[in-house]
């Protein structure tokens, strides 16, 4: 076999897969324009131009740039600005929260169920407020925006505008389709990884999701949150995940054997999205997240809740202060965002946010603790799915990679912006 295959590359300069691939797709096309009849449809300048553009190494920076700005005034201003004020001040603030506590003193004036309750890590006074009042509205915009560019045929575009940057990673531009998906679940994306052909770049990743690609929940609250402080601190954030990412990523594929495969992708037309394509997926997209995050988020507060009855989480606060106080100069509230950031971690990011709304973040505090909860350990669901596709052994090295690194990412920039005073 290894001499055919010699002579056979004897007549070609290119490589014999890339040839066999060649001709396997001719044929293709072939039997496809012998039994396939076609009626073209016109075609609008914009998208056309868009499309053609969008996939430039170069011009397709500008495209990218100014959908990441519209995805960041959108989700960031007008979801998380808006939308979670309304709700989480008027609505839950103003009505929900107070009618509660009220309905529940009639029965219960104080003590234990009221503290389970209507308490500062209550049932309603926490886990559903931060599900409904601020991390919902800020979902649904995202859902919104991504299912937008879903409909348009951007993200194929964006695979192959990308590619030559992932082959410094050991991937090429297919390996863009599970990040992307990892936008909307990093636990989905992870199953999603058997689309790539390597173990090499299978197990590539399933790391990088695991490090520094935020799912929709947390991403929208990170926006948030960005959007109260400035562009600037948006794209401090987004250079620095992205370049922890690209450093990872070109590390292992130096660090791991294997080979990356060939990239061939189609790609579908340029077009205008449909309202009703929209609709159906954004409805969808909504009614998972509130089958799969609402109870975890209050699983996560009656830990958080079981934790300061027992005093357990003062101690956790004091033996963990050194690190989120002294090294990432963060309040010591923070340490919870982080304990409960394990079960979800746009839970922990919505912590976040609810001290920021406080007025306990300063600018830096907001880039330095979104940029640590990005990078932070997978939630538990995706390290499920990690142990599922990878093996025990490779989520447990994963994790413990993941983990002391995004604390030492982010104490870092901390002592950076802290020494050279960036304005944000």
């Amino acid at each position: 076999i290894e001499a055919i295959r010699e002579r056979v590359q004897a007549r070609y300069p290119e490589p014999v897969g890339y040839v066999i691939n060649r001709t396997r797709l001719k044929t293709v096309d072939q039997i496809v324009g012998s039994v396939v009849s076609r009626q073209e449809g016109g075609t609008h300048p914009v998208t056309a131009f868009i499309g053609t553009y969008s996939m430039h190494p170069v011009w397709g920076l500008p495209i990218l740039f100014a959908t990441l700005f519209i995805m960041y005034e959108f989700v960031g201003k007008l979801g998380a600005g808006i939308s979670v004020d309304f709700l989480q001040k008027v609505v839950f603030g103003q009505i929900v929260n107070p009618w509660a506590a009220r309905m529940v003193g009639y029965v219960f004036p104080s003590g234990f169920v009221y503290d389970l309750i209507v308490g500062q890590y209550g049932i309603i006074t926490m886990a559903f407020t931060y599900a409904i009042a601020i991390v919902l509205p800020i979902v649904s915009f995202f859902f919104i925006f991504f299912s937008i560019l879903e409909d348009s045929g951007y993200l194929p575009r964006l695979a192959v505008m990308v590619d030559r940057v992932f082959k410094l990673m050991g991937l090429n531009g297919k390996a863009v389709l599970p990040m992307v998906l990892g936008l909307g679940c990093d636990t989905m994306a992870t199953m999603t990884t058997r689309i790539l052909e390597t173990k090499k770049e299978r197990v590539i990743v399933t790391l990088l999701l695991a490090l520094g690609v935020p799912c929709s929940a947390q991403l929208g609250v990170i926006l948030g949150m960005l959007g109260a402080v400035s562009f600037a601190a948006a794209l401090l954030w987004t250079g620095v995940v992205i370049g922890v990412i690209f450093l990872v990523g070109f590390l292992a594929s130096r660090l791991l054997p294997g080979e990356s495969s060939d990239f061939i992708l189609e790609i579908p037309p340029m077009r205008v999205p449909q309202a009703s394509n929209i609709a159906l997926k954004t409805v969808v997209r909504v009614q998972w997240y509130l089958k799969e995050a609402v109870p975890l988020f209050i699983i996560g507060t009656l830990t958080l809740f079981a934790l300061d009855k027992s005093h357990v989480l003062t101690w956790l606060e004091w033996a963990a202060s050194p690190v989120v106080k002294g090294f990432l100069g963060l309040p010591v509230e923070a340490t919870q965002t982080f304990i409960i950031g394990f079960l979800r971690r746009d839970y922990g990011a919505a912590g976040l946010l609810a001290l920021q709304k406080k007025g306990m973040l300063d600018p830096i505090q907001v880039v330095v603790s979104l940029v640590t909860i990005t990078l932070f350990i997978p939630c538990i669901a995706n390290l499920f799915m990690i142990v599922k596709e990878r093996g025990l052994a490779a989520a447990v090295w994963m994790s413990l990679f993941i983990f002391p690194f995004a604390v030492i990412v982010g104490g870092i920039l901390n002592l950076i912006l802290r020494l050279i005073q960036i304005p944000l």
